[in-house]
């Protein structure tokens, strides 16, 4: 039992009309990440006359847990276990907590948590699929369906992921939906483009996120943009060797790696245009926010991409793994600096429009909603 399932009152009654609901979200990890920063803001923005929610990590915890509490929303946590010792400690607290929702989050969380939410007899479970779940095998996209059967519906962040869940994954089209993704707006003040020829991408230096290909693609542009300077930021398992090829490739003079930093809004804010090589995206939170501080984009083909940008209003969209087209797209993007505000007012507008946190939010909970009043 958790330290916060300890303190957490026990809750009795059944649902009504005249309370919120009570929902858990459940998560791999409350760390670093584009999930766990979604899970935040909706401890940040959650309608308190419709809904409580709680959340549980079935692994690490970190700083995003801290901003979840400081919300005022409880974290739960398990204890280290085997699979059966978590589902059977989920299918307690689900129980205790008499949660209306339980609400899973990617693969893991989707197969573990269906099966102790229907054991405990919680009225609706959904899972939100956050991404291509890319890498997933047969065996891992076996147990996706199976799990599949047990949730009210499958919630998926992109059209591309709504698709994927269907042809892939084998669900059911009717138990399938999308709700996009959504960022605080109030948290990147729009400031447009800087005018130097500085390319900026935030991201995880992991595999899925193509960096070799964007790096090569540096060294193809300076040939014709002697100037480019490319602003990496985050950290992750591919850092050494990126940094290796960086050396190698002769780049270290276009090519600064800043790590994990707080302040990307402000590093945003100092570039000219936003770029990324990424294989595989739901509804990328990184793209988002650099479209919300004005940056014209150039973004990969894949996943849901092409759904947050319209070419050529907001930037451009290349194939995956195409370093001399990505080159062409920066050396593009660098002779036409004079665009680079409009464009940036144009992502800035698309963002307010479909993909603000608090819209998200909203969706989710009257979701909660609609399907609740179809078990009473």
């Amino acid at each position: 039992m958790s330290i916060a399932e300890r303190e957490a009152p026990m809750i009795t009654g059944p649902a009504t009309d005249h309370r919120p609901l009570r929902v858990c979200h459940v998560s791999l990890t409350l760390k670093t990440g584009g999930l766990e920063r979604l899970l935040a803001d909706i401890a940040r923005h959650y309608d308190a006359a419709k809904c409580q929610p709680e959340f549980l990590a079935l692994s690490d915890v970190g700083r995003f847990a801290d901003v979840i509490r400081d919300a005022g929303c409880t974290v739960h946590t398990l204890p280290a276990s085997g699979r059966i010792g978590q589902v059977m400690q989920m299918t307690r607290l689900f129980r205790q907590r008499q949660f209306d929702v339980v609400h899973t989050h990617n693969t893991y969380p989707h197969i573990y948590g269906s099966v102790a939410a229907r054991l405990a007899g919680v009225p609706v479970v959904i899972n939100t699929r956050h991404g291509q779940r890319a890498g997933h095998g047969w065996k891992s996209r076996t147990q996706f369906r199976w799990a599949s059967h047990l949730v009210n519906r499958i919630v998926a962040v992109s059209d591309d992921a709504a698709q994927l869940c269907v042809t892939a994954d084998g669900v059911n089209r009717r138990k399938v939906i999308r709700i996009w993704n959504g960022i605080d707006i109030d948290d990147f003040t729009f400031t447009g483009p800087a005018t130097a020829n500085v390319a900026i991408s935030v991201a995880r230096l992991s595999a899925e996120k193509d960096f070799p290909t964007l790096l090569r693609a540096v060294a193809i542009a300076i040939q014709d943009v002697p100037d480019l300077v490319l602003k990496l930021v985050g950290d992750g398992p591919e850092r050494q060797r990126l940094e290796d090829m960086t050396r190698d490739m002769n780049l270290s003079r276009h090519v600064e790696f800043l790590g994990e930093r707080k302040d990307v809004p402000a590093l945003l804010a100092q570039a000219g245009f936003f770029v990324t090589a990424s294989l595989t995206e739901g509804i990328s939170l990184t793209l988002l926010e650099a479209m919300a501080v004005g940056l014209p984009v150039i973004a990969t083909r894949v996943g849901g991409n092409a759904e947050i940008v319209r070419m050529p209003e907001t930037g451009c969209l290349v194939d995956p793994g195409d370093a001399a087209g990505l080159a062409a797209a920066m050396v593009s993007m660098c002779r036409r600096p004079e665009s680079w505000r409009n464009l940036g007012q144009a992502g800035r507008e698309r963002v307010e429009e479909h993909f603000e946190v608090r819209r998200m939010v909203s969706d989710y909970e009257q979701l909660y909603q609609d399907l609740l009043a179809k078990q009473v």
